[in-house]
């Protein structure tokens, strides 16, 4: 009897195990990503009324492993984390974009007013703008057009409303390359580089940096976007009395709109190019005689 028990009991397992191999081969078939792990393990248990009974456990761990394409995307951005820190050498600390004058002008004094101000910036200012010229020069150079990136270069500069406007915008740029290409040695950026100079604003020189390091367009606006607000909130925390919390809660209420932004940049074209906050402009303008500074611009 215990023979005939033991037989039917291999007979089982060995029935399981057939079973949970063409499960896994038919879901590794649909899925070409499944990997199904099956363990026997036989647990002798003996029971009141002496029959030795043995059960065939079957573990079946189903694995999602992240695609090579995505763990590459989250590897290759990296680098963002550091180019877009405030520590990171390109003096952005010291520009204000005009926000130095607003609040002396009564234009921003409350954390209300801090949001409105940098959410108009970032839908019709100075920020929409360089999403556009950044997402153009980024496609650009991953299509090798160094003539188009020439022009684009050229044109940012050319956009900038004020002399302190475009202080802020080509000192940080400059900064910027010279920082990545010392740091991050890259033969495309090399080249890219040798067409148009390091002395180029600042979006275009991130869009360089980021295609030449294959980091994907969208996460690459959408970190620039963010750290551009971030540092408008930081000047409005040193300008206004305005508290910390309040600063990172204006950051954090207008990361949404940040996607928003870089969803359509990253599909603008130079057309695209455009704004209407012309107050911020003149603020700008008006920054170059401020009896009292505290910012560059």
């Amino acid at each position: 009897m215990r023979k005939k028990l033991r037989m039917l009991a291999v007979m089982v397992i060995i029935t399981t195990i057939r079973t949970m191999i063409t499960i896994t081969r038919t879901l590794t078939t649909i899925t070409c990503m499944a990997k199904i792990a099956v363990v026997a393990t036989i647990i002798p248990m003996i029971v009141p009324t002496t029959m030795r009974m043995i059960t065939a456990t079957a573990i079946i761990t189903t694995v999602m492993p992240i695609s090579a394409k995505a763990k590459a995307e989250a590897a290759s951005a990296l680098p963002l984390l550091a180019w877009l820190s405030p520590a990171f050498p390109v003096g952005s600390f010291a520009y204000s974009h005009g926000i130095e004058w607003a609040f002396e002008s009564g234009d921003v004094t409350d954390p209300r007013s801090a949001a409105q101000w940098i959410e108009d910036l970032l839908t019709c200012g100075g920020p929409w703008t360089d999403a556009v010229l950044l997402a153009n020069t980024h496609r650009a150079a991953d299509e090798k057009e160094y003539d188009a990136l020439r022009e684009i270069s050229e044109f940012a500069a050319a956009l900038a409303p004020s002399k302190e406007r475009k202080l802020e915008t080509m000192a940080q740029g400059e900064a910027f390359m010279n920082t990545v290409a010392a740091a991050w040695p890259n033969e495309t950026l090399e080249k890219i580089a040798a067409v148009t100079g390091t002395e180029i604003a600042y979006p275009v020189a991130v869009g360089i940096a980021a295609s030449a390091h294959e980091i994907p367009l969208r996460v690459t606006l959408e970190s620039y976007l963010l750290a551009v607000i971030s540092n408008f909130v930081s000047a409005a925390v040193r300008l206004i009395p305005l508290g910390q919390t309040d600063g990172t809660r204006i950051v954090a209420n207008l990361t949404p709109r940040v996607r928003e932004i870089a969803a359509r940049a990253e599909k603008s074209s130079l057309e695209d190019v455009g704004g209407a906050a012309i107050r911020s402009d003149i603020a700008s303008m008006k920054h170059e005689t401020q009896y009292t500074r505290l910012f560059r611009s």
